[in-house]
């Protein structure tokens, strides 16, 4: 079970759907872009938690559509049936998520893309969508993650497009993959 502040890593990372998830219930308008996301995500290895939020979408709210899914997926949808039931309880969208905790994360994860983990692709590939669909630093993120699993490590080339905050989270990610290389 992840600890008090890897799922508030997780709710900040993945703020964005959680909160489109529940907007889009309150006001079918948005279904259609919503629809778009989970379409995305489910084909980019999603699948368990775009069922399980699909079930929610229809009305369940059974602690039961929470089995079979991993941590990070149950952090999410327990974060959108709180939500739901209680909007006050919704991750701020605009709240920088802790790089400190990031940092070695997606490092761990580039490098094992690097190295033909297929489950870290397909996570990757999800994570950079879902940082597509948030804007800003974290969109340009998510457009340089396949340059930095090829192995592009010029801090220059990265943040290219980044502001500050952006910035400091690449530096971050190099010098963890730089550890993570020499061992």
């Amino acid at each position: 079970m992840p600890t008090p502040e890897k799922n508030q890593q997780i709710l900040q990372t993945h703020a964005g759907l959680i909160i489109s998830v529940v907007q889009s219930m309150q006001n079918p308008d948005l279904m259609p872009q919503l629809e778009h996301v989970l379409k995305v995500s489910e084909q980019n290895g999603w699948g368990g938690l775009v069922a399980a939020i699909r079930k929610i979408m229809s009305g369940n709210r059974d602690e039961g559509l929470l089995q079979g899914l991993d941590d990070e997926d149950q952090v999410i949808a327990e974060a959108i049936l709180r939500g739901i039931q209680d909007p006050t309880t919704l991750p701020d969208p605009e709240q920088n998520s802790d790089a400190t905790m990031a940092a070695p994360m997606l490092a761990k994860m580039i490098t094992e893309a690097r190295h033909g983990d297929h489950n870290a692709v397909i996570m990757l590939g999800g994570m950079a969508e879902q940082m597509s669909a948030a804007g800003g630093d974290m969109a340009n993120l998510g457009a340089v993650l396949k340059d930095m699993i090829d192995g592009e490590r010029s801090v220059d080339k990265l943040c290219d497009r980044m502001g500050p905050q952006g910035e400091s989270l690449i530096t971050q990610i190099i010098d963890e993959l730089a550890k993570l290389e020499v061992h």
